[in-house]
Order: C-alpha cells, then structure tokens, then sequence
C-alpha cells in the first residue's frame, strides 16, 4: 500500500491533533484553509516548514536531517533506518515532528515534506552526496593513504558544509601528475567534481573522517547549564543596588538634556560629541549611555522635537517620573526595556555599507527584539529560585543547542547584550532573575513592584557631614532630604553611599531659591549625625551676608538696592552698557532685557544678586528645562509575544477545514451557481434548492463569501430558509446573496 499524503495523514488525524498543530504552527491558520488540502499544502512551502523549524532544538533538527539523509522526502523510510544515521532513539523527537506536520506516516513509512530540503539546505547534517563509485571500496585503507595536507582539506569539508570552491578543479588530471592536494583527492575519487570551481567531498568520506558517525554524540546532548546557588534575596538586593544607580544616571541624563537637548543628526540618530560628552559628564562608558538613551527613548521620556534643527528633548512625561517613588520608576524603565524593539548593542558598530551605526537611529530596530529578550529571560526563569548562571558563554552555548535556527547571524551576541543590559537595569543579579523580574514576566505588574519595594535599602534620614564640606549619604535619601542636598550641594561620587561637595556656588544655588541662612543652618543641624564643622556654618553666613544685597524684579527687570554706592558700581561694570541699564530711582534700576540674562550677566561680573516676587521675598526663576508633549503609547501585552490563538478560534478553524473535507467527500449531482451580478433573479434556484433540501430534511453543500470577502465551503442541514436568509442546524445564519453555489450532499 503506497505511504498516505500529508493531506490524508491530517484529514485522518483527530481535531485535538489539528488543534495542536494550528496552535504550534500559526501561520497555517491565516486565512483558515477551506479543506485539509489546502492546510497541507500551506504546511508544505519552504517558508513554512522553516518558521516551524526555528524553536527545534539540535537533536530533534538532527533526526529531519537524518530523514533527509535517507531520502524521506522522496519516498517512505523505516524509523529504525534513521535511528541508525542518529545513533540514539528517536522516540520524542520524532513525536514532536509529527505533531507539527513535518513528519507523518507510520514508522515503517515515514515521510517528510519534499521543500524541508530547501528549508534546512541542500546538505543535510553538512554531508554531500553519496558517491556510487565508492562501494565497495575499503575507505579507511583509502584515508590511510593520503597525506597530511590532503588530510587537512577532506578534514574541513568533513565538517561541513562539504563543498568548497577552487580553481584546482578545472580539469580531471591523473594522480602522477597532480600538483596540489585538491588535485591529489580529485584523482584518488575522494573528492567529487562538480564544475571548474566546486569540489564536494562524498557522503561516504565524510562519515568516515567522523568516526563512522553521521553526528557527533556529544552534540546531541543540550550542554550543561553550571549555575551558583544563592539566596533570593542576595540576587535581589544586588540588582536593586545596579538598578539604582541606573536610575541615577538617567535622572542626571534627564536634566542635562532639559537644558542642553543634543541635536539629531541628519540620518537620525545621536552624534558621536554629544554621546561622549554625556559619557564624560556621567563618568561612564559609551556602551551604556547608549542604553540609557534608547530607554529613555522607549519609555516615552525622552522624543524627538521633529522642529527645523530637530533636537532630543525630554517629554513631558519626565517631570511625574522624576517625582515618581524609586520602584515605581524602576518599573518604568525596566517594561521599556522589554517592550524595546530595538538593539541598542549594536550601536558603535559597522552597517552594510561599512559606515558607523548611531545610537537612538533606525539602524538599531529590529522588531523581533523583545522576542529574544524575553526568551533569555524564560531561560533563566527556569532555573531554581535564587540560583544564576555562572558564566554568560555557557548560557549562550545552551540556548544555541536549544534552537540553533532561531536569532540570526545575532543569535549568540544577543543573549550577550541581554545578560549584560538586564544586569545594567537591575532586573538580572548574580547570573539570576530577581524576585521582581520573574513577577514582571508573569504580568504581575504591582507584585513586581512590591518586590523592588523590598529589595531597595531602606531610605536614611540623615546625613554624615565632613570637617571638608563633604556630606556623606550612607544610603538612598528620604525624598524630601534628598531634594534639600541636591538643592545645597553638588554630587561628586555616587553608589550605594552618595558623596556630595558643599561649595559657595552650591549654597548661593540654594538661597537663590528662596531658602535662608537659617533653613540651611537648620539643615545640617537636624540631619547630621555627625557635628555641623565650624567652616561650613561659615560659609553658610558669608554668602547669605552677601546674597540678595542686590535684588532684580521684571519691569522689563529692574535691580534695586539700599546701598547708593552699590549701585553706582554696578552702573559703572560693562553690564550696564551691554544691558542698557538706567537708574530710575537712587535705588532702582531697570533694563529691557529679561531678568534672568540680567542676573546670570552681574554674577559674571562677581555680583551677587537674587530675584525677587511681588511680595519681596527671593525666588527661583531658573528655567525647569523644555519639555515635549509626551506621545501616547500602545495597550501593553506581553513582551514580544505575538497574539496566539483562542480554543474557540482554533475550534472554528477545525471545523471550518472538516466542513471543506465533507463538502469534497460527499457532494453529489448537479451544482447550482448564482450567477454574478445580483438580483432578485440570480438567487432563485438556490433558494428552490435549499427549501428542498429543508423539506427533505438533508445536508446541502454550499459555496459561502462571508463579510470579509474570504471564500469557504460549508456542509449544512437547513433548519429553515427565508428572508433572504439560510438558517442551519448549527445556529448559524447565512445570507442567501452570500452563497455563490450548492448541492445536494448524500445521506
């Protein structure tokens, strides 16, 4: 009996295994095949079979190989003949196969599809063609025989794959007058001709230079995953101290880019000055300014102005995320970097044209992105609690084996980038998933939350004050004591205890915005544990005695002050003519330029001004930084998942494809086809069809065009036919100008 095709082999199988095969392979479901013939056929293309190979792992591509090898795709093999080429059983992965079409038959008759050869390529297992010329022949006495450097090029090619090109394959010439190893292995029949520039090496030859194996034992074996055990709450508390200070770094980046945006460069992108200058002033690497720019970006924090000279400017969305509580900003970015379909790795890189790719440019989009992502991230999911890899190399090496067709060219470097920006953003620690990541992957968004909550050091509410006018934090500030040492002193080391420098520059900052001696006095007195040191009291007083002598207001502006000779010192500075100031009063002066170039100008000079209200007191007018409005996003959804299928869609479509085999199987005497057109006319026979077989109670093939404009081809059992509608037995309505043809179906 010959082997069953792939359409038979479906149409036999059960609805729960066309149910499984529709949610494994998903592009077989669009449209929905009328009939299992044509879902055999879709199953059966090159690009198809492909996409249904991509999260195979080795062994179970190695069995197809082996299949290919025996010539399944032509004609029927025996399993046992390719549990042979394999060396092992092949009971689960040939399981696997079947169960998404790419194998059917049964185990003496196992068949593949005829394109799987131009899938996987043309040399299954990396073996050539096999060799009639060599049967018989003792190939290990011929292998013995050869020399080191013929040797070396059947050991390459043994390896696969077995072609290789040269121009010493021009012509067959006899082994006494061989110059060259190529020419050597040509004449002994070791190596086959196949044009003037192509030599392949034989199926034969390159078994035997593997040790009589088609594979490799140890290759068929996933490679061992070495991890460290560790507390959960070590991992988590480690990645929660990366993931603040890239928090840090953000913010800092934030506010240089709300006074200063870089501009965007003519094919998109951030320049390289402005990338190394953001580098310097946050004292990190290039790589991950790149990554903290592309996720900024991503969460919506940061856009492109698309003006004239466009320019990267932070959104509107940035001041509530820097008034945001730490977890719920680390949040943010962290469901960015999931969601980001894009490679920020390869930023410093070469494009195809060998030119340099820009962070922030398209050059870095690759849709499948957040794919990988979160593969990597399942795979360290699924390790014990607490527990991390030991080294990134071997997690490479074990998710290659895993799906060696999936990820491209970038398979291996992205799981690289992924490791190291996971650990960057604090959602990897130690090698292993925190407790927050592996909630956020589960889509349990305030439990993530909660366990970064956990995670964090427990803010501090004081502060070590030095006899230097260095302030030490010894841990994450208290929102509100963190905003008053930002206010009165400049950052000059970060990590898990922040450094600050107390300067003149830095308290004249402060009082600038409306503080006074005494707050700040009150300050450090408050919240040091250590004494308040005689000098920065000192410098508190000195530049609070100095400060505000000289007060602006906008008239335009105007400057006025209680000491005359003051103001007749300032009248007589350069900033008085570049600024055009008058005296209006013995105590007043006015200017036409706005305040805040009036007083940046006099504090060049070495004055000491402050801004003042209408009710007199000092305020802060410094400018917050531009602002874009922020872009609405996309409904979340998973990560990088495309939309599956539901148990009611996958029913439709079983069912659909079964009512097609019906139809084919049992139609029976004369088709009645609506002529094209429309009119009352066009549906009359139909119409005295169906009420026939409504009388006589019996199932009517119909040819039906549903709303969408998709044909299909259905088995019903009138119910009753009328207005313009056919009601069948499965609650279905069909409109009668729907239906293009019927018949009468057998009982």
């Amino acid at each position: 009996m010959p082997a069953p095709s792939l359409a038979d082999w479906l149409r036999q199988e059960s609805d729960d295994a066309l149910a499984a095969l529709l949610r494994t392979r998903r592009d077989l479901s669009t449209p929905p095949p009328s009939d299992t013939i044509v879902l055999a056929t879709r199953a059966g293309t090159p690009g198809s079979v492909a996409r249904a190979c991509e999260d195979l792992d080795t062994f179970t591509l190695a069995v197809l190989d082996a299949l290919l090898l025996a010539g399944a795709d032509t004609e029927p093999v025996a399993s046992a003949e390719v549990a042979k080429l394999v060396g092992k059983k092949i009971g689960e992965p040939l399981a696997l196969l079947r169960k998404r079409a790419l194998v059917w038959g049964e185990d003496d008759a196992l068949r593949v599809p005829p394109s799987a050869r131009d899938a996987l390529g043309p040399f299954p297992a990396g073996l050539g063609s096999s060799s009639p010329s060599l049967a018989g022949t003792d190939i290990e006495a011929a292998l013995a025989e050869v020399g080191e450097d013929e040797r070396a090029v059947l050991t390459t090619l043994a390896a696969g794959p077995p072609i290789g090109r040269t121009r010493d394959a021009a012509a067959d010439i006899p082994l006494e007058r061989a110059q060259n190893p190529v020419q050597r292995l040509l004449a002994r029949g070791l190596l086959l001709r196949r044009d003037d520039q192509t030599v392949e090496l034989p199926r034969e030859i390159g078994i035997a230079l593997r040790g009589g194996s088609v594979f490799d034992p140890a290759s068929l074996r996933e490679p061992e995953l070495p991890t460290h055990p560790h507390q959960s709450s070590t991992v988590d508390t480690t990645a929660a101290g990366e993931a603040m200070e890239f928090l840090r770094q953000t913010e800092s980046m934030l506010r240089a880019w709300s006074e200063t945006p870089p501009p965007v460069l003519k094919s998109g992108g951030l320049g390289v000055r402005e990338l190394k200058k953001l580098a310097k002033d946050l004292d990190v690497d290039e790589t991950r300014v790149t990554l903290l720019a592309e996720i900024a970006v991503g969460a919506g924090l940061v856009a492109d102005s698309e003006a004239t000279a466009p320019e990267w400017v932070p959104t509107t969305l940035t001041d509530s995320w820097l008034a945001s509580p730490t977890a719920q900003r680390w949040m943010t970015i962290a469901q960015a970097w999931l969601e980001l379909p894009r490679l920020p790795g390869l930023a410093g890189g070469r494009d195809a044209k060998d030119k340099p790719i820009a962070p922030l440019s398209e050059d870095l989009r690759r849709p499948l992105a957040p794919t990988s992502r979160r593969r990597i991230l399942l795979a360290l999911a699924a390790l014990p609690e607490g527990a991390g890899v030991k080294s990134t190399d071997e997690l490479v090496a074990a998710l290659a084996w895993r799906a060696p067709r999936r990820g491209g060219r970038l398979r291996d470097e992205t799981v690289r980038w992924t490791m190291a920006e996971g650990a960057a953003l604090g959602l990897i620690g130690l090698g292993g998933l925190t407790t927050a990541t592996r909630a956020l992957l589960a889509e349990d968004r305030p439990g993530a939350v909660e366990a970064m909550i956990d995670a964090l050091p427990r803010p501090v509410d004081h502060v070590l004050v030095q006899a230097d006018l260095t302030v030490v934090a010894p841990g994450p500030l208290e929102a509100g004591l963190a905003a008053e040492m930002t206010a009165v002193a400049d950052i000059e080391s970060s990590g898990h205890a922040t450094v600050y420098r107390i300067t003149e520059t830095s308290v004249r900052r402060a009082l600038d915005t409306g503080r006074t001696a005494g707050e700040l006095q009150q300050l450090f007195s408050t919240k040091s544990a250590t004494p308040v040191p005689q000098s920065l009291s000192y410098l508190i007083d000195d530049v609070a005695r100095r400060h505000g002598r000289l007060r602006g207001g906008a008239a335009e502006s105007f400057l006025r002050c209680d000491d005359a000779s003051l103001l007749a010192e300032v009248m007589g500075s350069p900033v008085a003519t570049e600024y055009g100031l008058r005296m209006i009063a013995p105590t007043v002066l006015i200017s036409a330029y706005p305040l805040a170039e009036v007083l940046d100008a006099l504090r060049a000079a070495g004055f000491a001004p402050a801004a003042e209200g209408p009710d007199g007191r000092v305020m802060d007018i410094r400018p917050s930084g531009r602002r874009l409005p922020a872009k609405a996003r996309s409904a979340r959804r998973a990560p990088g998942e495309p939309a599956g299928l539901t148990d009611d869609q996958v029913g439709k479509i079983v069912a659909h494809v079964r009512a097609g085999d019906a139809a084919s199987a049992r139609r029976r005497g004369e088709t009645v086809r609506a002529p094209q057109g429309g009119g009352s006319g066009d549906t009359s026979a139909t119409l005295a069809l169906l009420s026939q077989a409504t009388i006589e109670r019996r199932e009517v093939w119909i040819g039906f065009v549903d709303s969408r404009g998709t044909a299909s081809q259905r088995v019903v059992r009138p119910l009753r036919v009328g207005g313009g509608v056919l009601e069948g037995t499965d609650n279905e309505r069909y409109p009668l100008h729907r239906i293009t043809s019927a018949a009468l179906v057998e009982d």
